[in-house]
């Protein structure tokens, strides 16, 4: 969580620089559902993230120097630099990408979970998504079709509540999103996304019942993304006192306050730990800076349509 903090924390300052191109989705806040989710999978399951997925990414196992290097739209990025930040991508991490549209991973990872169950593999596809996306009619698709199929899919929803600058409430009659689970009798799990221990109990859970069940599971967890939408976003349509209640609640500082009490770890091996994660981004951020940028000639490589 440290390390996905400290990553996109310099994301956000090399963007104000203008050394970063285009948009970025921070997910400062959401890192407990990152990590709690991702430590649950094993490396032969797949994972789809969002246009928010640079958590996702990392947790999943992408190495952070490439990672950061694609974000800088760098040839030494996990794309070659052609994906930047909302769709990095990584096959041998099990990471079959981030999108920016709202709520295609929850398809693509029905494809993914098909491709298992026909070669009766044990591992599931996770699909990562947003409270917003509930609203979408591929939602309602693929819980269909994964619910019909049988496939063992994870439909992961992140509700921070927001979708872009709309509250939930202002778009749902019923807030409670694992009652979308019912229509199509899948099994449902809620859990409190700011806690990456319940998290990933939660998931274990979910993901042995889907594979001994041979059928999908959602998970709801319940979060707040502290950062805006997007580098864009003013956040007007917030309060302060919402915000600093909810910084109240930073999933980084509640883990560390349950390692003390617990005695998992000392106040100094804890900063010694977030020493090493921003050297580990510092690393990460000069390799991107050093390394070059696509040539113009190699324009048409890994186009297969025109």
């Amino acid at each position: 969580m440290m390390l996905v903090r400290k990553f996109e924390e310099n994301v956000q300052y090399y963007f104000s620089l203008g050394m970063i191109h285009g948009t970025t989705h921070l997910g400062i806040g959401e890192e407990a559902t990152d990590a709690g989710t991702c430590l649950a999978l094993t490396a032969a399951d797949d994972m789809f993230a969002t246009h928010r997925g640079h958590g996702a990414a990392i947790c999943k196992g992408i190495d952070i120097r490439r990672m950061m290097a694609e974000i800088f739209g760098k040839s030494t990025g996990v794309c070659k630099g052609r994906g930047g930040s909302m769709h990095i991508a990584d096959k041998d991490a099990g990471v079959l990408g981030a999108n920016g549209i709202v709520g295609p991973s929850m398809a693509l990872a029905c494809g993914a979970a098909f491709a298992h169950k026909r070669r009766g593999e044990e591992a599931v596809a996770a699909a990562f998504f947003g409270d917003g996306a509930t609203n979408e009619g591929i939602f309602h698709e693929s819980m269909n079709l994964a619910s019909v199929w049988g496939l063992p899919v994870l439909f992961v929803c992140i509700n921070n509540l927001y979708g872009m600058s709309t509250h939930i409430s202002r778009v749902m009659k019923d807030t409670n999103l694992a009652d979308r689970a019912i229509p199509y009798a899948m099994k449902a799990w809620t859990v409190d996304g700011n806690d990456a221990e319940a998290v990933c109990d939660t998931v274990t859970k979910a993901r042995a019942y889907a594979l001994s069940r041979k059928e999908p599971v959602l998970i709801v967890e319940n979060t707040y993304r502290i950062s805006g939408h997007s580098k864009s976003d003013g956040n007007l349509y917030r309060t302060k006192e919402e915000i600093n209640y909810w910084k109240q609640l930073d999933p980084i500082r509640l883990h560390e306050k349950k390692m003390l009490e617990r005695g998992l770890a000392t106040q100094k091996e804890i900063e010694e730990l977030e020493r090493q994660a921003a050297g580990l981004v510092e690393d990460a951020v000069n390799f991107a800076i050093e390394s070059p940028y696509p040539k113009v000639e190699d324009l048409y490589e890994d186009v297969y349509a025109e």
